[in-house]
């Protein structure tokens, strides 16, 4: 029996999407809410030391980080390689290693660095925040903002000539939906190919099917 710990607002999404994609029922949620300080609440920490989710219980085994969950699950249950290139189709299976790390890797990072530069003056002493805000804007002038264009740029010229990221359909499709979707949410930008993607994907029954079993926990 597989145990997903979903922890409210969280990248846990990814990992309910891919059981549904996988078409697996032998699986149960327990869902965690988030404290008023937006942080996991402690009982986390005891399914794994650093009390993040998404945490995925496997029989015995406690599998942590949205990528790793991804990969065992592909290889334990998408023997017909339906969600992953095959091996022998080289360039596609390069682009799916690379896009599964660059979500975390490299765009991630500046989204949730720049929305700690957005929310940091607010809490700041009422005396300082105006110093606070001018010089978190100022960091998000001059270093964030030119470097999430780049970001930007590169993902909408390669979804011009992709539907997804690596060939067909694949988990690294889940894998990059959470931080574009937060990127299209949170940023005003035009990015007409992103938000193609994010449109394609959640036309998907088992996306459809999560975010059901999603909106129940909420």
């Amino acid at each position: 029996m597989m145990i997903l710990h979903y922890l409210q607002y969280s990248r846990a999404f990814r990992i309910l999407w891919a059981l549904e994609e996988l078409q697996l029922k032998d699986y149960q949620i327990r869902f965690y809410k988030r404290q008023p300080n937006l942080a996991a609440p402690d009982e986390l920490k005891f399914i794994h030391p650093l009390g993040k989710s998404p945490i995925l219980q496997d029989g015995q085994q406690v599998l942590a980080e949205s990528a790793v969950i991804l990969e065992v699950l592909q290889q334990r249950y998408d023997t017909s390689y339906q969600f992953k290139p095959r091996p022998e189709d080289q360039e596609q299976a390069y682009q799916y290693l690379y896009w599964m790390h660059y979500a975390e890797g490299s765009l991630m990072p500046l989204l949730v660095f720049q929305l700690v530069m957005s929310n940091m003056p607010a809490h700041m002493p009422l005396l300082i925040r105006p110093i606070a805000k001018k010089v978190c804007n100022g960091v998000k002038t001059g270093f964030l903002q030119p470097r999430l264009q780049d970001h930007v740029a590169y993902i909408e010229a390669y979804l011009a000539e992709h539907d997804y990221f690596a060939g067909d359909f694949s988990f690294a499709d889940i894998q990059m939906s959470f931080p574009l979707q937060a990127m299209s949410k949170r940023i005003p930008l035009d990015i007409p190919n992103i938000r193609a993607f994010l449109a394609r994907i959640q036309q998907r029954e088992a996306f459809q099917r999560a975010q059901e079993i999603d909106g129940h926990y909420q």
